[in-house]
């Protein structure tokens, strides 16, 4: 288990270009699947749980090359189907929590999918119910393996129909998608997520041939096709990874550019952070932030605490929250933190705690910030990293702090952030990674 260590107290400063999003390069590269034909994936992030799934494809049968920098050919032409009930494949799925957006694509085009129950990180429950009845709702057939934990899915064939989902989940929602492009008649999804990541799907579905109406609204309509065809495809900017610079800046009183942001794809992301005073300029596609020594929580009209919750699309993604957690520690003022969605997500502030910050963790869900304006700095601690976007906070705090912190189980960060320590150090920070 690798570490970093951390000396605090540096201001960074420079320019930095965010990685492709993570949660839409899984979807994306699960989709080709979809088609016997080629399909080059761009701007294809260098992390642990994209390159896992490729592994896990080019094991499958899926014939790999990478083209370049970033640049990815992907061919389903070979499907080994056999390799999909063996004890490898089910300990690889069960590793990584993006297996699961294999279900749709291999139940689309083959009708069958095995698919192990997905691992991935601590942040609470993540329910699989969404995927299964709306496949379900296709027509297909669930039967859960016990002893092996794995789920075999299969359908004679796939109907178009109406579903309501009980929740907006963005994988249930690209699954059921994915399965969908290739169903016979019209499926109709109410309640749908529409996350960048999911419009960036269907976009890249509609250039193989699906045919997807209703792209960026929660009500999809997807009339099924015989077959999909190649494609090329350029995977966004990582909006988190963007908020995560974003905060980091903040932290440390930088001045910071990031570029080419996407930054009509960033959602309520500026606003959010503006009302923890913290200044941001655009420039085209680029985001300045300027050396900010102090930054204040805004107040509701009627004088109350600000909040902060995560919501669906386009409410404020909960990748982000705590990174907005870490960063309010330093902020005049004081803010409410309501994870809804995780109840693990926020035990990490415990470590904040440690390093002198002041917080009180009402529930697993909730957490009030009262900010120090800077007045007393963060003190170096040890800590262990739970998940990715934890990690990148307590990133995010050590780099503020007074002292040496360590931050122990780094594979978490590279998880989502790509040669995070190489790209920070070139900005300023002292950063070194250890076995």
């Amino acid at each position: 288990m690798s570490s970093f260590i951390i000396e605090g107290g540096k201001k960074l400063a420079g320019e930095i270009l965010p990685q492709g999003a993570k949660n839409e390069a899984l979807e994306v590269i699960s989709a080709t699947i979809l088609t016997s034909e080629p399909v080059v994936i761009k701007n294809v992030p260098d992390i642990l749980d994209v390159n896992n799934l490729i592994a896990l494809m080019s094991k499958m049968g899926v014939r790999v090359m990478k083209l370049g920098e970033k640049e990815y050919r992907f061919q389903a032409d070979k499907i080994d189907m056999d390799y999909l009930m063996s004890d490898e494949f089910v300990q690889r799925c069960a590793a990584l929590r993006g297996s699961i957006l294999l279900l749709g694509p291999l139940l689309g085009r083959f009708r069958k999918a095995y698919i192990a129950k997905p691992g991935g990180d601590q942040i609470g429950r993540r329910r699989l119910d969404t995927h299964f009845i709306g496949v379900q709702k296709l027509g297909a057939k669930l039967n859960h393996d016990f002893s092996r934990n794995v789920y075999e899915i299969s359908a004679d064939d796939l109907q178009g129909t109406y579903m309501l989902l009980d929740e907006a989940s963005i994988t249930g929602t690209a699954n059921i998608i994915m399965a969908a492009v290739l169903a016979k008649g019209k499926t109709t999804v109410y309640n749908a997520a529409c996350e960048p990541y999911i419009q960036q799907l269907c976009r890249m579905l509609n250039a193989m041939g699906a045919k997807i109406s209703g792209i960026s609204s929660n009500l999809l309509t997807i009339e099924g096709v015989e077959e999909l065809h190649g494609t090329e495809h350029t995977i966004l900017p990582d909006m988190i990874e963007v908020g995560s610079f974003i905060g980091m800046a903040a932290m440390t009183g930088s001045s910071l550019t990031i570029r080419n942001v996407s930054y009509d794809n960033l959602g309520m992301i500026p606003d959010m952070f503006a009302r923890l005073g913290i200044e941001i300029h655009r420039n085209g596609d680029d985001i300045i932030i300027p050396e900010q020594e102090h930054y204040e929580v805004a107040s509701y009209m009627d004088g109350s605490i600000m909040s902060f919750a995560d919501a669906p699309w386009p409410g404020l993604t909960p990748d982000l929250l705590s990174v907005f957690l870490v960063v309010a520690t330093q902020a005049k003022g004081s803010v409410l933190i309501h994870q809804k969605m995780f109840e693990s997500r926020l035990f990490f502030v415990d470590k904040l705690i440690d390093m002198g910050a002041q917080i009180i963790l009402c529930d697993p869900h909730r957490a009030v910030v009262i900010g120090h304006d800077r007045r007393v700095r963060l003190k170096g601690a040890r800590m262990t990293s739970p998940d990715i976007r934890a990690g990148i906070a307590l990133l995010i705090a050590a780099l503020s702090a007074e002292g040496t912190s360590m931050i122990s189980n780094i594979e978490q960060i590279d998880r989502g952030y790509e040669n995070i320590e190489a790209r920070l150090v070139a900005l300023g920070a002292d950063i070194k990674r250890i076995p």
